[in-house]
């Protein structure tokens, strides 16, 4: 009656993934004859290895991808069933991708690559990785495959020029083709989105387009037109390098061209006055015309004006300029003085020339936001008898430097209330949500701001224009997306060196402004040690206020009650033609303080002494206040109106 095994079982060839795997058999037993039924389970072993579709895998992720996007895995495949199955995943060790393996409602295992840290293809162009699977058996049994992900290109790099500034010289009347620049800008991306093409900025102005041509493809700026040093002596040439990508991105350079003048000019005699007839007895010296002498060349070639360039912020008394002259006279003919005619009454103060040997000193820094350009005339006169002179004009331009850091305008730095941009969830990618706007006091290329994104709650969720300041959403909003968000842009300008400045922005994701509103409100205000001081002014307006009115009362009825008091003495008083002077009395002046206590007099009325003037004899002791009647004249008219009245009540002395 054993039961015995007649051939090797393979429990994953007769069952498959069921479990448990069992067998069923019958057994006839006879004398007497039974029948007996029986089942064998057949339990696993680790015997096979799990096993992956293929030995290696190739993902391509651009490298625009924010951090958290998820790629699926193919999963691998083990015949064994229980804890001899298929259990987990493991990933070799890389500073951008993690694991996450999650299970089936089946209880069986698949992965999937988490984006920790972006990629960048300019850093790195292929990343491979090993993927491992491992079942649970005892010693556990692996299988590996190869992961290799293309980091695919994205436009995330502009162009950069190798020098910011070009400088060249070129002599007017240069044939048309000839050569003057070559600007050369690389763009770190790939394809198309490395591709350059050269041209000139949108601001260039049409005469420069006339008088020169840039090759879009190799950069290289030559002559067109004809150019002319009496019309123009230097050109500022602004061109940019642009790339091929969906969304260019744009770099800019400019070109200082200096023209470097050609003696094609011959000099111009001008009569400007003629005395005619001349008299036969006019004696020597006698003028007989003025002329004038001019010559649109430069330098030896028709030097009657100087054009200085002086950098801003520049150290105060260097010189600038040495004006030159001769004189072919002799001795004290010969002898020249210079002297500075300010055009602007702002040049005397600036600058100042040596009398003797005509150096031209720069008093002061310069601003070149103040003033770009200063004109003035410099005098040179010999010591003759009479003195001849001549003048020459001198033109001063101040050169910008990079001294101003970008100004933000909007949103408004340290503002106390901070009202947020609001953006409603499932807004879709590539809308713009607000607008960085900036500005800087230099000019040309100084003054030419960027903008990038430096810190922001999900960096994933908003983008900035790089020369625009435009805050778009760079994928769609989800409800699950945090309700607010801070943005930290960077503004940079294009000077050297480079100058910068940060605004932060707040933007809430509501469906309606009303939850903003909300959520502002929730907020507990800060302290404001404003309001106290406001709450203190209007407790003191209301206290004056009273204590105005109280008095203006008060002082009404005191008048009153003096007024009537005077009326019934003036009625007494008519009944008696004269009156012997009563006892001494002092003004009540000096009880109210207007005068000293030493200033009193012996006062001396008549019955209409209301109608009449007060005369008053000198004080008894010194006082600083002098005279009465000075100073009752003179004095405080409350002082001169209050001894009136009161001397009105005086009696009256008898003649």
């Amino acid at each position: 009656g054993a039961l015995l095994v007649s051939e090797r079982i393979d429990r994953e060839e007769l069952c498959g993934t069921l479990s448990p795997c069992s067998l069923s058999f019958e057994i006839v037993v006879e004398n007497p004859l039974e029948l007996y039924s029986g089942t064998v389970e057949i339990q696993d072993i680790n015997d096979n290895d799990p096993v992956f579709p293929s030995s290696q895998a190739r993902l391509e992720i651009s490298e625009s991808v924010a951090a958290g996007a998820r790629f699926p895995l193919e999963s691998a495949q083990d015949p064994d069933v229980g804890i001899n199955s298929l259990q987990t995943y493991q990933l070799s060790a890389n500073p951008n991708f993690a694991l996450d393996v999650q299970t089936r409602v089946d209880g069986s295992k698949y992965a999937e690559l988490v984006l920790e840290k972006e990629l960048d293809r300019e850093e790195q162009r292929e990343l491979n990785l090993v993927l491992t699977a491992l079942d649970g058996g005892s010693p556990p049994r692996s299988a590996h495959v190869q992961i290799y992900i293309d980091v695919v290109d994205a436009n995330d790099n502009a162009p950069v020029f190798n020098q910011s500034t070009y400088k060249a010289s070129v002599r007017e009347n240069t044939p048309s083709g000839t050569l003057v620049a070559r600007i050369s800008a690389y763009d770190l991306d790939d394809g198309p989105n490395g591709d350059i093409v050269y041209s000139f900025s949108s601001h260039t102005p049409v005469k420069v387009r006339e008088l020169f041509a840039l090759d879009s493809t190799t950069g290289e700026l030559r002559i067109k037109g004809q150019l002319d040093y009496e019309e123009a002596k230097l050109y500022e040439i602004y061109l940019q390098a642009k790339d091929k990508g969906v969304v260019p991105g744009v770099a800019h350079c400019k070109v200082l061209v200096e023209v470097v003048d050609v003696n094609d000019n011959a000099p111009e005699v001008t009569v400007t006055s003629v005395y005619s007839p001349v008299p036969e007895d006019a004696a020597p010296g006698t003028v007989v015309a003025l002329l004038s002498v001019t010559d649109s060349d430069s330098h030896d070639n028709g030097q009657d004006s100087y054009d200085v360039y002086v950098l801003e912020n520049n150290m105060p008394g260097i010189p600038i300029l040495n004006v030159s002259a001769t004189d072919p006279d002799l001795g004290r003919n010969a002898h020249l003085s210079y002297t500075l005619f300010q055009g602007d009454p702002a040049v005397g103060h600036l600058f100042s020339i040596n009398r003797e040997n005509g150096t031209l000193y720069l008093l002061t820094s310069l601003d070149h936001e103040d003033q770009v350009e200063f004109n003035m005339v410099v005098q040179v006169q010999d010591s003759g008898f009479p003195p001849l002179a001549t003048n020459v004009s001198v033109s001063v331009f101040v050169t910008d430097v990079n001294d101003n850091a970008p100004t933000v305008l909007y949103p408004q730095p340290n503002s106390t209330a901070t009202y947020p941009d609001v953006v409603a969830p499932g807004t879709p990618a590539g809308h713009m949500v607000t607008k960085v706007v900036a500005v800087d006091a230099d000019a040309g290329y100084n003054a030419w701001i960027s903008y990038t994104l430096l810190q922001a709650t999900d960096s994933s969720l908003f983008s900035v224009g790089l020369h625009s300041g435009d805050i778009f959403t760079a994928r769609q909003l989800h409800k699950d997306d945090a309700p607010q968000h801070t943005l930290v842009i960077l503004l940079k300008d294009h000077g050297e060196p480079v100058l910068s400045t940060t605004a932060t922005v707040s933007i809430s994701v509501a469906e309606m402004v009303k939850e903003v509103l909300t959520d502002l409100t929730d907020v507990a205000p800060a302290n404001d040690p404003r309001k106290h001081v406001t709450f203190y002014l209007i407790l003191a307006v209301i206290l004056v206020s009273a204590a105005f009115f109280i008095t203006m009362l008060s002082l009404g009825i005191f008048k009153c009650y003096k007024w009537r008091q005077s009326k019934e003495l003036f009625n007494n008083s008519r009944s008696t033609t004269y009156r012997t002077p009563g006892p001494f009395h002092h003004i009540d002046a000096v009880r109210g303080g207007f005068t000293p206590p030493n200033f009193y007099h012996q006062v001396y009325l008549t019955t209409d002494s209301r109608q009449s003037d007060l005369l008053c004899k000198k004080p008894f002791t010194s006082s600083p206040l002098g005279s009465c009647q000075s100073t009752i004249r003179n004095g405080e008219p409350g002082l001169y109106h209050q001894i009136v009245g009161t001397a009105s009540r005086l009696p009256a002395p008898a003649e």
